[in-house]
């Protein structure tokens, strides 16, 4: 009888395009934390202005008050928190510049965050790729029928929030 780590791969063999997969993660994380520190001190230099630029356009008034009073509120807590929420990973770090939040705070806070959602993400990204293409291998319709699936779940919570949205819109309107 084998043992049962038998059956198990070596999460060391794992790679992409030649380079290891630990190596990519790695990489990830330095990356991310990189850009995370661009992204507060292009804020901090800008200040006020970089809501009047055309990133700034493009992120609307409220989503931004929102992001100022979480940062307000939370601080460099905020900061780990936005790793987690997709549209705010790219949006809290230039506020928290603008509001000049805490730079220790917030290297220490950018930096948990990168050191714990880029391997999650990673790995988990990864198994789940892996996954459907083992399932793809082994019975194409039905990864044919896995991928129709998650895309319509998305499809439904895509028009489901717009249609939400689009009410608290219609709802703010004066009546006439």
């Amino acid at each position: 009888m084998q043992p049962f780590a038998a059956g198990i791969p070596d999460p060391t063999s794992a790679s992409v395009l030649g380079m290891p997969l630990w190596l990519w993660v790695l990489l990830g994380g330095v990356g991310l934390f990189g850009a995370f520190q661009a992204y507060y001190w292009i804020g901090r230099k800008l200040g006020p202005r970089l809501y009047a630029s055309r990133l700034g356009r493009k992120i609307n008034q409220e989503a931004i008050d929102k992001v100022e009073r979480a940062v307000s509120r939370w601080g460099a807590l905020a900061v780990y928190g936005c790793f987690w929420v997709p549209g705010l990973r790219h949006t809290l770090p230039w506020v928290a510049g603008v509001l000049r939040i805490s730079y220790p705070w917030y290297v220490v806070a950018s930096a948990l965050g990168c050191l714990t959602w880029v391997p999650v993400t990673s790995f988990g990204l990864y198994s789940v790729l892996w996954g459907w293409l083992k399932l793809a291998a082994e019975s194409p319709p039905l990864a044919g029928a896995g991928l129709v699936a998650v895309v319509a779940v998305v499809a439904f919570l895509v028009r489901r929030r717009r249609r939400a949205a689009r009410r608290r819109v219609e709802d703010e309107l004066p009546v006439p």
